[in-house]
């Protein structure tokens, strides 16, 4: 019942609406033609003056009619020329006595009688032109003209009735006096011209507006639905009549609409059957469904398992059991690593199907009585009752790595991932669903931190180190802000060890109470929290600064990959440059592979504008990481570094010793320098040298020192050279 009187009266306001719309509809027509029409009458009476004037205000005119009136050429080319070429119906012309020297109706001279019956008429707008009235009241005056406040007039134009008949009327006054002003010159002739607006006319406005059936009528009544227009002077003189035929938009919209809202009724009729009906079979899907909508609202679509709703709602329901004295329980949070390289480099595709066989294998790992669930992205979760402490959790996690790392073959791809697990304990103490996981979360982060691919067990000392990182963060981020930090450099020599041909820019801190910071300690939290954006700013400009100071060094810098990863990097690097007026030739900026992975097409754009520039770009601790080929051929480096790790082992272990002899021909074949870092010994001075490398750097050369050391260095490049170097190495 309540539906059918909103349809009823939502029908009823749809009739109402579309009928008020159809009837205003027609009255803006009706007011826009209108419009026009007056409009098209004021263009009509212009057009009439504009005639007149260009025989009037012509030099001839002046000469033939003000100063020596010549009847011939005033007919020729006054009255023959305005009735011949623009139909004009009557033109006459007033000496300055208001007397008329000229006068044709047609193509035919006027008598006297006509011009006595139409003087009263006419004389309204002489006496207008003359100064004589200010206005005219007879008539309808179109436009300002040149009306002043008082004295003559130039021109004027008037839609008025003549002899019974509406017409436009147009006076101008011939020629000028020298020395008199236009407002002054009462004496000048006047030329006036009248043109009926006729049936010819009317068909000529019709055709221009569109408007149907235009026509001058008299009192007589017109048919229906025909508009009559009524023209007054201001005076309220009737000048005529007319009517056409208005347009009707609102009974076109009425009569498209009509069908319409009959299909609409018999469509609500209808619906009001069926919606019963359809309601009782809707309730029934309902309850039917309902199960299935729970299922689909608390589990994950792709892998089927409990999703982070349904996760915490048992969460709650598991620290209540335990509150009421039963045995305590464990969250399990699990982070797969390198999961994203995977779908970086093979497609979420095959990202989404390794999720599945992640499920697939903790399903299979964990008991009957464990809840696993997906929280998200690559992050997992597991309830689990603990009936053996800390040995049991730590072998239940060990289980659960070893499952999930066993190589996975997707699509004909090998793939190998890790996990690590934070383990918070559910006791009768602990504190609500979100601290769990707060506390599990703190114990995950702190097993990546340790190196993956285990599992740690939270204690109450955790939040003391998250406490102390989160002091640590906010010491940096002012210590950035403030230029509390410093820049060590490091030199770069040639493969003699006697020639320092670069230096590379180290950063330091130290604290104003916990004295020097490592830099792998505030590095690592810069890159947790993303200050290493800022702290790499001020490093490069900070290093570019210093580093104009020695015109004859390169100066390498590292790179952020979080850094490099922006849009905006080589905008920053470019204005860097242009704001310490540094040689972009003696930069060098040093990249990791981890710069590379899954972001291929971007670093690369952003090498390529890099490069651009006259930078060059070396590839850092080559060899640590994917050491992809593809990556060196494809990639526009200049240079590669080979890591610290395989210049210490050069002299205990013979495959590291032929890992940098592999390097070092693979940088020669590419076309690309190599540096060796780490070196600290004379032996492995003598080795890398032997094996081809063409940079090196390490204690044995210097230590990182301030930018006044590496000064004083290339002032006295003697001072500083190895004290042990081998006679036959000084060439």
């Amino acid at each position: 019942m309540p539906i059918g009187v909103i349809v009823a009266v939502a029908i009823v306001c749809i009739v109402v609406a579309v009928l008020s719309s159809a009837q205003r509809a027609d009255e803006v027509a009706v007011a826009h033609e209108k419009q026009l029409f007056s409009g098209a009458l004021a263009n009509y009476g212009r057009t009439v003056l504009s005639e007149v004037d260009s025989v009037a205000s012509s030099q001839s005119a002046t000469q033939n009619i003000r100063h020596k009136f010549d009847p011939v050429w005033t007919e020729q080319r006054a009255g023959t020329w305005l009735a011949a070429y623009f139909k004009h119906d009557y033109i006459l012309v007033f000496d300055g006595q208001d007397k008329p020297v000229y006068s044709m109706i047609g193509h035919h001279a006027a008598d006297k009688a006509w011009f006595e019956s139409a003087r009263p008429e006419l004389i309204e707008l002489i006496n207008y032109m003359r100064g004589r009235t200010p206005a005219m009241s007879g008539a309808i005056r179109l436009g300002p003209g040149s009306r002043t406040d008082a004295g003559a007039q130039a021109n004027a134009v008037a839609i008025r009735s003549v002899l019974g008949q509406p017409a436009a009327i147009a006076a101008v006054a011939i020629g000028s006096d020298e020395g008199i002003a236009p407002a002054n010159d009462t004496a000048a002739p006047i030329m006036l011209s009248v043109k009926f607006i006729n049936d010819e006319v009317l068909a000529a406005i019709a055709t221009q507006l569109g408007l149907v059936n235009l026509r001058a009528v008299d009192d007589s009544p017109v048919p229906q639905g025909d508009f009559v227009y009524q023209l007054h002077a201001p005076n309220g003189d009737f000048i005529a009549r007319f009517a056409w035929s208005a347009k009707q938009p609102g009974a076109e919209i009425v009569q498209s609409v009509i069908p319409f809202i009959a299909v609409a009724l018999a469509g609500f009729a209808l619906l009001a059957a069926f919606v019963l009906r359809y309601m009782r079979r809707t309730a029934v899907a309902i309850a039917a469904g309902e199960v299935r909508l729970r299922h689909l609202a608390m589990h994950d679509p792709l892998c089927g398992l409990p999703n982070r709703i349904f996760f915490g709602e048992r969460l709650e329901a598991v620290i209540r059991d335990v509150r009421t004295s039963k045995s305590p329980a464990a969250v399990f949070y699990i982070d797969l690593d390198h999961f994203k390289d995977v779908n970086d480099t093979l497609g979420h595709p095959v990202g989404d199907e390794l999720i599945r066989s992640v499920t697939l294998r903790l399903s299979l790992a964990l008991g009957a009585g464990d809840l696993v669930a997906r929280l998200g992205g690559d992050e997992f979760a597991v309830i689990s009752p603990v009936n053996g402490g800390t040995a049991k959790m730590m072998a239940m996690a060990q289980s659960i790595i070893t499952a999930i790392c066993a190589p996975y073959n997707i699509g004909g791809q090998n793939i190998v991932i890790g996990a690590s697990i934070g383990i918070a304990v559910i006791d009768r103490d602990c504190a609500g669903a979100a601290d769990i996981m707060r506390y599990a979360d703190m114990a995950l982060y702190r097993a990546k931190n340790e190196g993956r691919n285990r599992a740690v067990i939270y204690d109450a000392a955790m939040d003391a180190d998250l406490s102390k990182r989160k002091l640590l963060e906010s010491d940096l981020r002012e210590a950035i802000e403030t230029n509390q930090l410093r820049l060590m450099y490091q030199p770069i020599v040639n493969k003699s060890g006697e020639t320092m041909t670069g230096v590379e820019a180290l950063c330091r801190w130290t604290h104003p109470t916990r004295g020097e910071i490592s830099p792998v300690e505030f590095i690592a939290i810069a890159e947790h929290s993303g200050l290493i954006v800022d702290l790499g700013a001020w490093v490069l400009r900070q290093a570019l600064t210093d580093g104009k100071q020695w015109p004859n060094l390169t100066l390498a810098v590292n790179v952020s990959p979080l850094q490099f990863r922006r849009a905006d990097f080589a905008g920053l690097v470019e204005r860097t440059l242009m704001a310490t007026e540094f040689d972009p030739a003696r930069l060098e900026l040093e990249l990791t592979e981890s710069v590379l992975l899954g972001n291929i097409d971007t670093a690369e754009a952003s090498m390529l504008r890099i490069k651009a520039l006259g930078i060059k770009l070396a590839l850092d601790d080559f060899g640590t990481g994917y050491s992809s080929l593809a990556y060196l051929r494809r990639f526009p480096f200049d240079k590669l570094k080979i890591d610290r790790s395989f210049v210490m082992s050069i002299e205990k272990a013979a495959d590291a010793a032929a890992i940098v002899h592999a390097v070092v021909s693979l940088g020669r074949g590419l076309g690309m320098k190599v540096t060796a870092e780490g070196v600290e010994t004379a032996d492995q001075h003598l080795f890398l040298r032997a094996a081809g490398v063409h940079f090196m750097q390490g204690y044995r050369f210097g230590k990182p020192t301030t930018a006044a050391e590496i000064t004083a260095r290339l002032e006295a490049p003697k001072d500083y050279l190895p004290v042990d170097v081998p006679a036959a190495m000084a060439v």
